[in-house]
């Protein structure tokens, strides 16, 4: 019997939890415990200095232990999801998930605590109890109003944030989204009705947020499964209800629907109706967020009124009002400044920074994940997607500063645009890295030519180079084209005001450009015609004399095609007697830090001459970065204990660079091991004149470099930055297919370096 989908969804679902092994957490150590000293400081006895140090200054607890970094996710599996009161045990999948978002998105760590109690009271002081461990509380699916009850009470006894991600997670996307949604629609807080359905947790914290925003009270109208929440109502009200209760004789949604700017539904399936929808406001805003069936379908609700503004809470439509928008990030400023609450106004400002980082231009690394949506600013694209890695900086930094000025951080953070900084490193892992060379850059303004400027990559980087550096991309491509592309997208630079684009089919140049190329290489078979051709279709021919004539500083090609067929365009064009290709330079930024690899293009089989110019390159280029170098030079021999080709080159290499009394550590020849391990090192030769582990590989010959390279992109998930063209006065760089958008950015900042910096 075949299995319908909704079987094989479950299937694939218990498979995920189950295998390769139950559950979806598990813990990691952050310090060795490689040998008995390491036992000894982890447990006893040096683990009491730690104590003791802390029974001082309980605050030290920070400083000495995890709890800075570590959240409760609490439950007691009251009102989990659509599924009601399943109890604590049945909860446990839910909060692992919550647990693991934190981690995935703001590297926080959790524990999920299931807590088998429903009464309220007894709840919040189980929580209370754990205070000396965690940094921070985030209460979940815990059912109304019990959930008002623990909240209050913790908030007062505990000296940590604690935050019902159900009310105030909701709220804050919510908010988010009305933020930018009036925005589209021409309207302001203070001046919409608002009409509501559903009176639990999430739907009266999104009132009270509204309330904040800016919406009078007196403009909000409040229903649930009774119909409206009037002034002396007596069925199935709470304070929380109360506070929004209507004078009017007016009963039912219905009734109090005409005229409304906003619906806000947190309700139930097929509440609003296509009628009602037509009786509302003019450009109406419509969050239908019950799930997993809304309260209107939003191809319903457009066909009754095609310009409203709609989200919901399902992935399937645009405008998912999601919490995990929020929650990790607000947990990561409060942490970072050892916030005692989490209060109103580091909400709104995790609101205004949310919704602000929507109507700025999507980066390459988000667009990636969402191949298929139009994520530009506008009626379909309110908020930003979770798996924008720029939200971490943004709403961490906004709400850390929040803390601050409201006097709640007791670790205030000195210096926020370096908090935000660091924060962009740990998603943008070439951020810190990179540092000095766009710092470098930054000076220079210099021009960089593409030679493929219709690839998206090239069109993101432009985008990228233009809002964050002072360099000015020069594009190569046809206008119709790049237009296009440009609009698909959602980019806003255009041509002519944010970049030069150099149509090769009708530039007005041609005739400079195809007489420059000639004279260059009419004694190397090329006739007029033939040069004709090239500088109208060859692109990277184009890039390499635009530099030559001193139009473009420097020029990035190679984002299809093999790396010697655009390296041979750049040395007719633009080697001379003191610059040619000397070797390909690749960082892969890892784990533990950046590591080097050369030559992993240009030299099949390296001289001993190029491979000591390559470690003299690599010295100069690595210092460009803030890095000290330590080259060893890579061979199958090791140290003269083999009479290898390999080996041989490497020896002479050693001994060009000792006549030339270098000013940087290398040593060599020796295996990869030796390299990278200082122990195996100081075993074969006791006086290496390397000092630890080595930070930039030189190798024998290409196929050794590239192997190394991408087995640590593959394997190692390193980044890699390059390659850089070593030896071309840092006129020319050819990348591979493979690079990102990002990596062309990084391409363009060592590009867009003054010429003397580089070799």
């Amino acid at each position: 019997m075949v299995q319908d989908s909704d079987g094989r969804a479950k299937n694939a679902a218990l498979d995920y939890h189950e295998f390769p092994k139950p559950g979806k957490l598990e813990i990691r150590a952050t310090k060795p415990l490689a040998n008995s000293r390491d036992l000894t400081r982890a447990y006893s006895p040096g683990v009491a200095d730690a104590c003791i140090a802390i029974s001082k200054a309980q605050n030290e607890a920070f400083r000495f232990t995890a709890k800075g970094n570590l959240v409760a996710v609490v439950s007691n599996g009251s009102a989990v999801l659509g599924l009601g009161n399943i109890g604590a045990q049945a909860a446990k999948p839910v909060m692992e998930g919550k647990a693991v978002l934190f981690k995935k998105f703001a590297n926080i760590d959790c524990f999920d605590i299931e807590v088998d109690e429903e009464d309220p009271e007894k709840l919040a002081d189980i929580v209370c109890s754990l205070e000396p461990t965690f940094g921070a509380v985030n209460l979940e699916d815990i059912k109304a109003p019990d959930c008002f009850v623990v909240e209050k009470l913790c908030r007062e006894r505990m000296n940590i944030p604690v935050f019902h991600d159900d009310q105030h997670g909701t709220a804050i996307v919510v908010g988010a989204a009305a933020t930018n949604a009036l925005h589209v629609a021409g309207k302001r807080f203070e001046d919409i009705k608002v009409v509501s359905t559903g009176g639990g947790a999430a739907g009266i914290a999104c009132l009270d947020m509204m309330v904040k925003l800016g919406v009078p009270k007196k403009n909000i109208w409040l229903c649930d499964i009774h119909g409206l929440v009037y002034e002396g109502r007596a069925e199935d009200m709470n304070p929380q209800k109360a506070a929004y209760a209507q004078k009017s004789e007016l009963r039912r949604l219905d009734d109090v629907i005409g005229e409304a700017d906003f619906f806000l539904g947190l309700s139930g399936a097929d509440v609003l109706s296509p009628d009602m929808v037509r009786r509302m406001a003019n450009r109406p805003v419509i969050f239908a967020l019950a799930n997993p069936t809304p309260e209107i379908m939003p191809d319903l609700a457009r066909a009754a009124v095609p310009d409203a503004i709609i989200a919901t809470g399902r992935s399937d439509y645009p405008n998912q009002v999601n919490n995990v928008l929020c929650f990790p990030f607000i947990f990561r400023g409060a942490l970072d400044v050892g916030a005692t609450e989490i209060n109103d106004e580091m909400k709104v400002a995790c609101i205004k920074a949310i919704a602000a980082l929507a109507r700025t231009t999507t980066i390459a690394e988000t667009a990636s994940v969402y191949k298929d949506e139009q994520l530009t600013f506008g009626p379909d694209y309110l908020i930003p997607k979770p798996f924008d890695p720029r939200m971490t900086g943004v709403v961490a930094s906004a709400v850390a500063k929040a803390a601050m000025d409201t006097g709640v951080a007791t670790r205030p953070i000195a210096d926020l645009p370096a908090y935000k900084e660091s924060l962009d490193g740990a998603v943008f892992r070439s951020a810190l890295v990179m540092r000095p060379v766009f710092e470098s850059a930054h000076k220079a303004g210099r021009k960089v030519v593409f030679a493929e400027g219709e690839d998206e990559r090239v069109l993101r980087a432009a985008q990228a180079m233009v809002e964050e550096t002072t360099t000015l991309p020069i594009l190569i491509g046809r206008p119709d084209v790049v237009s296009m592309r440009l609009e698909g997208i959602g980019l806003s630079i255009r041509p002519g005001r944010d970049f030069e684009l150099v149509d090769p089919e009708h530039d007005t140049r041609h005739s400079e450009y195809w007489q420059t190329y000639r004279g260059l290489m009419s004694r190397k078979g090329i006739t007029p015609d033939l040069a004709r051709t090239i500088t109208r279709t060859n692109t990277t021919a184009i890039a390499a004399i635009m530099v030559y004539l001193g139009q473009a500083d420097s020029m990035i090609c190679g984002t299809f095609g093999q790396f010697h067929w655009h390296l041979r365009y750049v040395t007719q064009l633009l080697q001379k007697d003191d610059l040619e290709p000397v070797a390909a330079l690749s960082m892969m930024i890892l784990e533990d830090g950046p590591l080097f690899i050369a030559d992993t293009q240009v030299n099949q089989q390296p001289t001993a001459e190029q491979i000591a110019r390559t470690v003299e390159g690599c010295a100069r280029h690595i210092r460009r970065f803030g890095i000290e170098p330590r080259i060893a030079l890579c061979s199958y021999s090791q140290f003269g204990d083999l009479d290898t080709d390999s080996g041989r080159r490497m020896r002479g290499a050693m001994d060009l660079l000792d006549r030339r009394d270098s000013n940087f550590l290398y040593d060599g020849e020796m295996n990869l091991d030796a390299a990278l391990d200082a122990e195996i090192r100081s075993r074969l030769l006791p006086d290496s004149r390397l000092q630890g582990s080595a930070n930039a590989l030189v190798f024998a010959n290409v196929d050794a470099a590239s192997a190394v390279r991408n087995i640590l992109k593959m394997k190692a998930d390193g980044l890699e930055v390059g390659p850089i063209l070593m030896g071309m006065g840092n006129r020319a760089h050819v990348v591979t297919p493979a690079i990102t958008a990002r990596g062309l950015l990084n391409m363009s900042a060592i590009a867009g370096t003054p010429v003397a910096h580089y070799g």
